[in-house]
């Protein structure tokens, strides 16, 4: 199939076309762990997770590699750790934990990489020392800066902005020791009271951008094909990215496509804590909204759109996304149409994709959302109107028996599913399959069917 994506170096839209179609790959850049991601954080991980499924899909799935990185040197981990009175290490590796269960809630896979910066700090000082010697870089106070003077005639094609321009509404910092105020940070020295490191321009650490350049260098390569992240990362993060890796490595790119995708707003506005409309993909999961909703409402706006998180479009996703569960609650996965190929492979158009998802039978309905990530009706249990369902309980011809004994269970074994501890779900099923019932998840909810060797004694050895 073929795939088609928007470039925003180029301004346009362009045929996808690897280096090595045995080896596709991506870096995005992931996020920086000291809280909880917020929903907006949440956007870019959904939008790569649906072309890493579409890569996997196209060229085969041991033939793409994902990268996404842990920024674990920050100036806002540090404030964290002297407010809080913690651990560096321990907020890190906290925070990182929530960001990898709270995205594997909605859906995103595990990138093949998730390097964390601590873990490059030696290729981050390799790379600047051949900047320094190439004559990119230079040392300043303690500081080692990028010379964007030396890169003057490239600077500025990503963002499409001159220096002279950016100079002119530059909004950075001032210092004396610096040649260009465009000029930007690659080693900062560290207190005693910061992390730091050893390096050739004294105790240090790393600034922000020369991380990804040094991890995707190591990772992927001197150029690789994607790269992707939030459209306000575009300037100057993406862009400084480029100069250092370029420079550096000597080459003309360092990745051949740039995605990225645009802002998150809720219920019209921009999310802020001031406007009371701040929240975290934690605080949705924790009210009672499925991953998986979350995941619909983020797809039914183009990745390069403004998308705008109502209580209108939950509620209408769940409603959706629940009667497709309905359709093809049961159903084997069959392949996924062409049609569907064609609207997702032309740039992501999931907003298509899922107004097309309409039409399908069960079999390809249940297909297209293998590869929108959307998880099987036996992993989820919330689209089921009833929690338990004792209808179908029976012995001896008579309906309803044992309904009252048996309902604290199947609820038990309803609740343990829904929290997808499936674990302790199956344990409880095998209790009480043991002790004479036969047990299914129907559309509607459980069902027990009691088998003339049920022992109801039997029930007061499950533990709920």
């Amino acid at each position: 199939m073929t795939i088609t994506l928007y470039d925003t170096k180029a301004r346009k839209k362009r045929p996808f076309v690897p280096l090595d179609a045995k080896n596709v790959r991506m870096y995005v850049c992931g996020p920086t762990v000291y809280d909880r991601a917020h929903l907006g954080n949440a956007r870019p991980v959904v939008v790569f997770d649906v072309l890493y499924r579409l890569l996997r899909h196209t060229y085969g799935e041991a033939h793409v590699t994902y990268v996404r990185n842990f920024t674990d040197i920050d100036d806002k981990i540090n404030a964290r750790a002297a407010e809080s009175g913690r651990n560096i290490g321990e907020i890190t590796a906290e925070t990182t934990q929530w960001y990898l269960e709270d995205m594997a809630a909605i859906g995103a896979l595990a990138p093949n990489q998730m390097p964390r910066a601590t873990a490059y700090v030696g290729q981050m000082k390799e790379m600047i020392a051949r900047l320094i010697a190439a004559g990119h870089a230079y040392e300043a106070e303690g500081h080692v800066l990028f010379a964007v003077d030396s890169w003057r005639a490239h600077y500025g094609k990503l963002s499409g902005r001159s220096v002279d321009d950016m100079i002119a509404g530059a909004r950075v910092e001032v210092a004396p020791y610096k040649q260009n105020p465009m000029d930007f940070v690659l080693w900062k020295p560290s207190t005693d009271d910061l992390p730091g490191w050893d390096s050739p321009w004294g105790r240090g650490r790393p600034g922000w951008h020369i991380e990804c350049s040094a991890m995707a260098r190591a990772l992927l390569g001197e150029t690789f094909d994607i790269h992707g992240g939030g459209l306000d990362l575009q300037f100057p993060h993406h862009e400084n990215e480029i100069a250092q890796s370029c420079a550096a490595n000597h080459t003309d790119e360092m990745a051949r496509y740039w995605l990225h995708n645009e802002m998150l707003q809720v219920e019209g506005k921009k999310m802020s804590k001031s406007l009371g409309n701040f929240f975290t993909v934690r605080d949705l999961l924790d009210k009672g909204v499925p991953g998986e909703v979350i995941r619909f409402v983020f797809l039914q706006t183009h990745y390069r759109k403004p998308m705008d998180w109502t209580e209108k479009k939950r509620a209408e996703a769940e409603k959706r996304l629940a009667g497709w569960y309905r359709k093809t609650d049961g159903v084997k996965s069959g392949v996924v149409p062409s049609r569907i190929e064609y609207l997702l492979g032309d740039d992501l158009n999931t907003a298509a994709v899922l107004d097309e998802m309409v039409r399908l039978s069960p079999a390809p309905l249940r297909a297209a959302m293998d590869l929108l990530g959307f998880p099987s009706g036996n992993e989820v249990d919330w689209f089921r109107t009833i929690a338990v369902d004792l209808t179908g309980t029976s012995a001896s011809g008579s309906q309803g028996l044992y309904s009252r004994e048996l309902s604290p269970y199947l609820l038990r074994w309803q609740e343990l599913r829904n929290a997808k501890d499936f674990k302790n779900a199956d344990k409880i099923k095998q209790q009480l399959e043991q002790a004479g019932l036969k047990l299914k998840i129907g559309t509607e909810g459980p069902h027990a069917e009691v088998l003339s060797e049920f022992d109801i004694t039997a029930l007061k050895e499950i533990k709920l």
